[in-house]
């Protein structure tokens, strides 16, 4: 069925119950936002500000976006973008464009101008909504966007080059648009992170986006009595179909502005939120604040918080270790996923598993997996190599890539570009990926191998593992540490700690600097390359 069926059906069965809920907690009285149909009120805090609607206006807000894009004449199977920062406005608006038959195409709210325009033009978009945030980035290039495309501001003092959002669309009709969908209807063009290259545009289906619905429920055993506490963006599809097993059992979400360990915490405890999804960031930044006693959990109310889980990266053993310390009653879960199969989910570790703490998981409702060698050819149990996944959520294609398409997509099969293996229990750990394995001497070193080890020292706050020129060796292992604050770290402790790794394994090169990370916690490791390849440190190892 269509994704859309779902939003229907809640607001009919649950028409009056609050869908979504926006925190914001850095909005204070004398900044109070002004947008149209909103108001904002103050549950508990001057530093605490929400808004919310209900399933049915949700609905309608969704209705009079369709009406106003047919009103202008958009036809099924055209491209409608959204660059917004997480509001209330953000699903009714994606909702609407998939009613109108039309195509959404979220963008990343870190792109620059160039790389929006270089995203619009390849998704072929015809209409933008955008808000205040982008001002300055749009400006730069409404020369060339605003050609043949209509601009929608949604926020106050609307620019003169864009419409106003909230003018228009409170002059559209909040009745169902009427439009025929059907699951093989294309619904939604993802963008890739853009961690190994320029982002592609990934086409997806209803059926795809229907199917995460289902499974997102069913793998955590989401309920209607269940509030789910959505934190990361929701350009991006990990988000997105994570807040769909809210949508699958028309339970309520949380939209969190900000991933400060208090706002997570008081969100937690005011909004009595049971789900939540993080990053291994904010997790790691959450522990460090209760470690230090910044925080105390006795403060918060928690109990009711059931589940705990984490995505979009592999999770070091110990993070969950000690997570639980604190934790002892969650359930927890690891989701693993690409944006080219619908997100998180194809393979997950499943909440009675966290015996296997470390593995990525069992594949998920309606998934296959298997594990091949350079010709596509299965490799033995234990062996490492190319994990593939087959399923309803696979991607339709790269849109205006037939080329990528065709080495991604091979008889139904995704090949994921990630390197991993699996135990005696089916049970698949996580390696690599591909581009990022280090060829040291002739071996074969996987990054995430060394960064879950380097994870479990008391003093690391992050760290990313990275290959580096060297004339000798071709590459090697170098370690980009950043401490904990308040903490001090030297490499002779460093390199005491990896006594306990292969002597092939251990880190040639120590750099003690921060571990960039993208909106959905992926360390970006081309631009640690880009900063350290062509540094002295590099020509000074060579010389050593």
């Amino acid at each position: 069925m269509p994704i859309t069926d779902l939003l229907e059906r809640n607001a009919k069965l649950y028409g009056d119950q609050v869908a979504l809920v926006e925190i914001n907690p850095e909005i204070r009285e004398e900044q109070r936002v002004t947008w149209k149909e909103y108001e904002l009120i103050q549950p508990t805090s001057s530093a605490f500000y929400r808004r919310e609607i209900t399933w049915s206006v949700f609905d309608e807000k969704a209705n009079r976006v369709a009406n106003l894009l047919l009103g202008r004449g958009i036809q099924k199977g055209q491209k409608v973008a959204i660059l917004l920062m997480n509001c209330l406005e953000w699903l009714p608006i994606y909702f609407g464009v998939l009613k109108s038959g039309a195509v959404a195409v979220p963008l990343n709210f870190r792109y620059t101008a160039k790389e929006i325009q270089y995203c619009l033009d390849l998704a072929d978009a015809d209409i933008l909504f955008y808000g205040p945030e982008f001002i300055g980035r749009i400006e730069d290039i409404v020369g060339e966007v605003g050609k043949n495309r209509v601009l929608y501001f949604v926020g106050d003092s609307c620019p003169s080059y864009a419409e106003d959002y909230y003018r228009v669309v409170s002059n559209s009709s909040s009745i169902a648009p009427g439009i025929f969908l059907a699951e093989t209807d294309d619904a939604a063009i993802y963008y890739s992170s853009g961690t190994t290259g320029f982002p592609k545009a990934i086409l997806h289906r209803h059926e795809a986006l229907s199917q995460s619905a289902r499974m997102e429920a069913l793998h955590h055993k989401t309920t209607h009595e269940d509030v789910f506490l959505c934190i990361p963006p929701l350009y991006h599809t990990g988000a997105k179909m994570h807040w769909f097993g809210s949508l699958y059992t028309g339970s309520r979400a949380v939209l969190l502005k900000g991933n400060s360990p208090e706002a997570i915490l008081r969100s937690v405890s005011v909004e009595c939120c049971t789900i939540v999804w993080l990053l291994v960031p904010w997790a790691q930044d959450l522990l460090v604040a209760l470690d230090n006693g910044e925080l105390k959990l006795e403060d918060f109310q928690t109990s009711q918080w059931r589940l705990m889980h984490i995505g979009a990266q592999p999770v070091p053993p110990s993070l969950i270790r000690h997570w639980l310390e604190y934790f002892p009653d969650h359930d927890y879960d690891t989701n693993y996923g690409l944006s080219e199969s619908t997100g998180p989910g194809c393979v997950h570790l499943g909440l009675e598993n966290i015996h296997k703490v470390g593995a990525i998981g069992i594949p998920g409702l309606g998934w296959e997996a298997k594990i091949v060698d350079e010709d596509g050819n299965p490799v033995k149990q234990g062996d490492v190599g190319e994990l593939c996944v087959k399923g309803p959520g696979v991607m339709k294609e790269y849109y205006h890539d037939p080329e990528a398409t065709a080495e991604s997509l091979k008889d139904g099969w995704l090949f994921t570009g990630d390197m991993a293996k699996q135990d005696e229990d089916g049970f698949i750990f996580l390696v690599d990926r591909k581009k990022d394995v280090i060829i040291s001497g002739g071996e074969n070193l996987y990054p995430v191998q060394i960064e879950a080890f380097l994870a479990a020292m008391p003093k690391i706050h992050d760290v990313a593992v990275i290959g580096l020129p060297d004339k000798r060796l071709g590459e090697i292992a170098t370690a980009i540490i950043q401490v904990k604050e308040g903490m001090e770290c030297t490499e002779d402790e460093i390199r005491v700690f990896c006594l306990d790794l292969p002597r092939y394994k251990r880190p040639r090169k120590i750099i003690f600097a921060d571990v960039p990370r993208n909106a959905t916690g992926k360390i970006e490791k081309p631009k640690l390359r880009e900063i350290y390849c062509g540094s002295r440190l590099v020509e000074e190892q060579n010389r050593s």
